[in-house]
């Protein structure tokens, strides 16, 4: 027998299948099933209890034991609370990346050891590449060697391209890489859902979660508005025109075309509206015409926060590809400054919707570097030079 792993089981085929691949191999295997979220869990947009309900039925299918465990308090704490403050002051907040960082792979990691885990692991699709000091891949019998100081863990892309999570892991570092195992990140879902079904998981065909819990699909602006008030303002164009009246800036994000109150203001070109930018000094809200208007775009982006997988960041001047939101396809770019937390990156063409709050995750080849948290881009250039200085960067 093996080393003993304790799988996050969400009661998803993702986490069940890595479950099932690990014991194949010879671990002596643990499920632990988190919760995270229960200010409101017993309405009908939270899933906790079905997902408890699918993960003891595949615990019992895989003949592994199962224990819950309650991590709300920590997530309010450390996930939620940020949350919060991140909408407060008119950024978009990416709670799963924080989620990752401070609930999966440490709460959940520090209890894994308690119960006696060498590692963990959980059903994300990533991989984890362990490179010695004289620059060979490790095979998996040299990580303890790794862990003792000789070596380096690397985050790799999931092999399946529409799956890959490398983005929501990317403020992972080398102590919680040395001890986490991604067993599917090798695999593509098609294969993961065919797993599932040969050894009659009954959870084989259930339809992947749509976010976390506490948000699910239930409508958000009521949500948030239960914890930030609303503070409607104007809505501008770019010429200084009002053309109505927002909620709050807090209801609102870069790119956003649906629910922002002006669909049927006639404009110039008659394209659909578009949030643009948010300035929370004045409380206005910017809209454009059409999806690629110059306003939308940014050549550059400025973070802060950074995480970096290596612990070092990669040096001003180094070519890396990017990415400004899960879902992109990698944009070429350079590192222009570093410094402390933060950095500055140039892309090769200019990016659609940069969003302030969300991640800027940068990759060399398929290995995944850090990122940091988008603090804005560059001001666009005006229609007119009357509202100039109203408009934010």
């Amino acid at each position: 027998m093996k080393a003993r792993v304790v799988v996050g089981l969400s009661g998803g085929v993702d986490s069940s299948v890595a479950a099932y691949l690990l014991k194949q191999q010879g671990y002596e295997v643990v499920g632990l099933f988190m919760k995270n979220w229960e200010d409101d869990d017993d309405d009908e947009y939270c899933s906790t209890r079905q997902d408890w309900i699918d993960a003891a039925a595949a615990a019992d299918v895989l003949g592994i034991d199962l224990e819950a465990v309650n991590f709300a308090a920590e997530y309010k704490d450390r996930v939620f609370a940020e949350f919060l403050r991140e909408y407060s002051a008119g950024r978009t907040p990416n709670p799963d990346v924080l989620c990752n960082a401070e609930i999966k792979f440490k709460a959940f990691l520090d209890h894994a050891i308690a119960l006696g885990a060498e590692r963990i692991a959980t059903g994300h699709y990533a991989r984890v590449r362990v490179v010695t000091s004289d620059g060979r891949i490790a095979h998996d019998e040299e990580r303890a060697q790794a862990r003792a100081g000789d070596g380096r863990f690397e985050l790799l892309r999931g092999v399946d391209p529409n799956k890959d999570q490398s983005y929501f892991l990317h403020r992972l570092n080398q102590s919680q890489l040395a001890k986490t195992l991604f067993p599917v990140g090798h695999l593509r879902k098609t294969q993961v859902r065919e797993i599932a079904r040969s050894i009659g998981l009954p959870n084989a065909a259930k339809r992947d979660s749509t976010g976390i819990c506490f948000i699910g699909e239930r409508p958000f602006r009521a949500f948030l508005n239960r914890y930030l008030p609303m503070q409607p303002g104007p809505i501008k164009t770019p010429d200084g025109t009002v053309i109505g009246e927002h909620v709050g800036l807090t209801f609102y994000t870069i790119g956003q075309r649906k629910g922002i109150g002006v669909g049927g203001t006639k404009g110039g070109s008659g394209e659909p509206w578009f949030v643009a930018r948010k300035d929370m000094a004045t409380n206005t809200l910017w809209v454009v015409q059409g999806h690629d208007h110059p306003w939308l775009m940014s050549d550059r982006l400025h973070a802060a926060d950074a995480s970096w997988i290596a612990g070092e960041p990669p040096a001003a001047g180094t070519r890396l590809t990017a990415k400004t939101r899960y879902r992109q396809t990698d944009a070429a770019c350079v590192v222009t400054r570093v410094e402390g937390e933060a950095f500055e990156l140039v892309f090769d063409e200019p990016q659609w919707a940069v969003t302030p709050g969300q991640s800027a995750v940068l990759y060399q080849g398929e290995v995944s570097l850090g990122g940091g948290v988008i603090r804005g881009s560059p001001a666009p250039r005006l229609a007119a030079r009357a509202v100039a200085a109203e408009v934010p960067s």
